[in-house]
């Protein structure tokens, strides 16, 4: 098991590296040419600027029982049809129940935007996505050592 990381715009870096130090789990960080990161347990790897580069990467990198972080839905469901688990940086674990509504919700707000609507703006970063965080984080890892 690893935990891979779509860390372009990722927040709880650190919450992610604390509970893989705990676990002893090895961390992969994909971020693309315009970040830099610095990390003193996570293996960083860049990738090409393009449209979805990090995404393509971080699901051709996701194996059978990874955990993979991305707050995108589609990299979300790709993963999971690799039988990796996924999580958002918020601490929302993904899964094939409630996958299929969020893609559809994400395709009406982008039919919205296309058409000229406004859709609310991500909430900010609040305490409790840091503990929720944490904890999803742990309950995934106990699953998949159990599984």
């Amino acid at each position: 098991m690893r935990i891979i990381v779509d860390a372009d715009a990722c927040p709880g870096k650190n919450i992610i590296e604390k509970v893989a130090l705990e676990f002893n789990i090895e961390v992969i960080m994909f971020c693309d040419l315009n970040h830099v990161l610095s990390s003193n347990y996570s293996k960083i790897i860049y990738v090409d600027s393009g449209f979805q580069s990090v995404d393509m990467r971080v699901v051709n990198e996701a194996k059978n029982g990874d955990i993979v972080i991305s707050q995108d839905f589609g990299v979300a469901a790709m993963a999971l049809s690799k039988n990796a688990y996924a999580i958002s940086p918020k601490g929302y674990i993904y899964d094939d129940d409630n996958m299929d509504k969020l893609l559809f919700e994400r395709h009406i707000s982008a039919k919205v935007r296309r058409a000229g609507g406004k859709t609310s703006n991500a909430k900010k970063r609040t305490k409790e996505d840091d503990t929720r965080l944490d904890a999803s984080l742990r309950k995934l890892i106990m699953k998949a050592n159990i599984v």
